[in-house]
């Protein structure tokens, strides 16, 4: 059976001679790679201290570096200690549902909005009729 570590173990082991990564709940002490990495260490230490899965696969890493991950497990995340995260929508994103929002509620204003400005020129306009024929 793997070891199985808190999430809030791997969090604590965040600096650059101390690093663990958690990737495809597995994690990896990767300590002693750090320097050695491509992209250099300020990229795996931005991923410290929360689930990097999605950084690691949207750099399409070679078939050679995920076997090489291999040598650095030190165990799988206990599942139920990584906390749950909001998925990330950008902002272009919201403002668009924002607006949609908008207008959509002004088009179900304007449904309510118009017939009552209908009938309230017709009450006017028999009012005003009503006086100039007295």
């Amino acid at each position: 059976m793997a070891n199985l570590i808190s999430f809030h173990d791997v969090a604590k082991h965040k600096c650059k001679n101390d690093c663990w990564i958690l990737i495809h709940g597995k994690v990896y002490d990767i300590s002693s790679f750090i320097d050695e990495h491509p992209g250099g260490d300020n990229v795996l230490l931005a991923v410290t201290g929360k689930d990097a899965s999605t950084d690691f696969d949207d750099v399409n890493h070679s078939n050679e570096a995920k076997e090489t991950m291999k040598k650095y497990c030190i165990g799988d995340v206990d599942k139920s200690t990584v906390p749950v995260t909001a998925k990330y929508i950008p902002p272009w994103e919201k403002e668009s549902t924002a607006e949609t929002t908008k207008e959509e509620t002004g088009n179900k204003m304007l449904v309510y909005l118009i017939p009552l400005l209908i009938l309230g020129v017709a009450f006017f306009l028999r009012f005003y009729n009503n006086k100039q024929t007295s």
